[in-house]
């Protein structure tokens, strides 16, 4: 382990006001980063400011403030910055994927400070962080190839909700109750467990237990927990009893699914610690839906999605 700045230089970024920025998409444009936690902090396009060179792709930016502290991100094109935000260059010849590492050991450190009280901006150089030889030896193998990020399908398609019809849950699945698993009870191997978890799919382990294997294909909602999160599982899984398991009564894809995922998503708000979402209160509950002779119309939604960019890395 090593102080970050043994690692990086560090400097803060242009401290650039971004409504004084013209905004342009010009083939020269150059991407401006904020202080946001999404999408690479990427907030527009912007003309060149006077005689200020962009910082070079490749390089990484942490957030020093707002309401996301140690964002952290690796810029894949020139860019200019927002106030509050340091640009680490390394030192020394790094992959993406060892970037990428470190943008995650910056981002585990989040809770050492507070935006309204203890900012990092003081002691953030000196954060210390794993050195080059710790990062683990199946981190600095991965590979990474471009992503093509264009549609399946290039057809457009308005969302007109006002032509979508209510249809209960218990009439599109069939629903399953997870079963209980300790840590204790977990054995290793390669078998994703889904838990009540928001993020990476559900998944919070890999197990080796045999019992209580639910096909590919279904759909996860957590009940308890992160309640109303919903993810589409590809491969045979294991699920903790604190979710609702979706198989389908109809011909599901992962096109048809990604659409479901996200109406279904949108229902927790009704939800709560409380107000939990267990299995006699999801088969009763309506979602709206995109209909065709009273029936869902599978074949749109499955269209809309392979419209989406990013829908050929599905």
């Amino acid at each position: 382990m090593q102080p970050i700045n043994e690692i990086f230089s560090i400097e803060y970024g242009n401290q650039f006001d971004f409504s004084k920025m013209e905004c342009t998409d010009e083939p020269s444009a150059i991407n401006f980063i904020s202080r946001g936690s999404t999408n690479n902090g990427f907030v527009s396009k912007v003309q060149r400011y006077k005689d200020t060179e962009p910082y070079p792709a490749g390089l990484i930016t942490v957030t020093m403030g707002g309401s996301y502290l140690l964002a952290s991100f690796v810029q894949p094109a020139p860019f200019y910055t927002a106030q509050n935000i340091k640009v680490l260059r390394p030192k020394y010849d790094m992959t993406l994927a060892e970037k990428l590492f470190y943008c995650a050991a910056i981002q585990h450190n989040r809770f050492r400070y507070h935006s309204h009280s203890r900012e990092a901006n003081s002691t953030f150089d000196t954060l210390i962080v794993p050195s080059l030889s710790e990062i683990p030896k199946n981190y600095k193998g991965i590979q990474f190839s471009s992503f093509d990020l264009s549609p399946l399908s290039v057809t457009e398609f308005s969302l007109n909700i006002y032509h979508w019809h209510d249809f209960r849950l218990g009439d599109l699945f069939k629903i399953v109750k997870g079963k209980r698993l300790t840590k204790e009870q977990m054995l290793p191997g390669e078998i994703p467990f889904i838990g009540a978890t928001d993020g990476n799919n559900g998944i919070t382990s890999y197990i080796g237990n045999s019992d209580n294997i639910h096909p590919g294909n279904l759909i996860t909602v957590s009940y308890n927990g992160s309640i109303g999160y919903s993810f589409y599982q590809p491969v045979p899984f294991v699920a903790s009893d604190d979710i609702n398991i979706l198989y389908p009564l109809f011909k599901l894809n992962k096109f048809i699914a990604m659409f479901l995922c996200t109406i279904i998503s949108k229902e927790r708000y009704r939800f709560n610690y409380g107000r939990k979402w267990d299995k006699s209160s999801m088969l009763e509950s309506v979602i709206k839906l995109p209909a065709f002779n009273n029936h869902p119309d599978w074949e749109w939604m499955e269209n809309f999605i392979k419209s989406r960019s990013c829908s050929k890395l599905l």
